[in-house]
């Protein structure tokens, strides 16, 4: 009967080297719930939110344009111009923001304000009354809260 307890040797007298069991494969890692979807970010929530905004602006108005620009820290205005020359403003928090929210609305942007884009514009009787108001005889500003 042959010695069990001792692993074979070839004929050179040196034991043979035993083959590891394969090792499971490491998981990558990833969320505890595969199922959920990750949780969208706090720029991505806004980004969503401008962009359900520009879409109902342009379905309220026959499409729209847009411009894109810097108005301060921490502020960056996307300006609407529907196609029944109807306007108005929507603002973002960062340039990526604001170009995320046009390309999640499928909004045309313009590099500038040009001619062109600004001739689409309607302005109304309130509009001319704000912006010269003091100089054309609109209402001018109203008088300082005494205090």
């Amino acid at each position: 009967m042959a010695d069990t307890t001792q692993p074979e040797t070839p004929e050179g007298g040196e034991p043979s080297a035993q083959p590891a069991a394969p090792e499971a494969p490491a998981e990558p890692p990833g969320p505890a719930n595969p199922s959920k979807p990750a949780k969208p970010s706090k720029d991505e929530k806004r980004a969503a939110r401008l962009a359900r905004q520009i879409t109902a602006f342009a379905g309220s108005h026959g499409g729209a344009e847009g411009q894109i620009a810097h108005i301060g820290r921490g502020a960056v205005r996307i300006a609407l111009v529907g196609a029944d020359g109807e306007w108005g403003v929507l603002v973002a928090p960062s340039q990526d923001g604001a170009r995320r929210a046009a390309e999640i609305a499928g909004l045309t942007v313009r590099d500038d304000f040009d001619g062109e884009l600004a001739a689409k514009v309607r302005t109304g009787p309130y509009e001319w009354a704000r912006m010269a108001g003091i100089q054309l005889g609109g209402p001018g500003n109203p008088p300082a809260a005494a205090s």
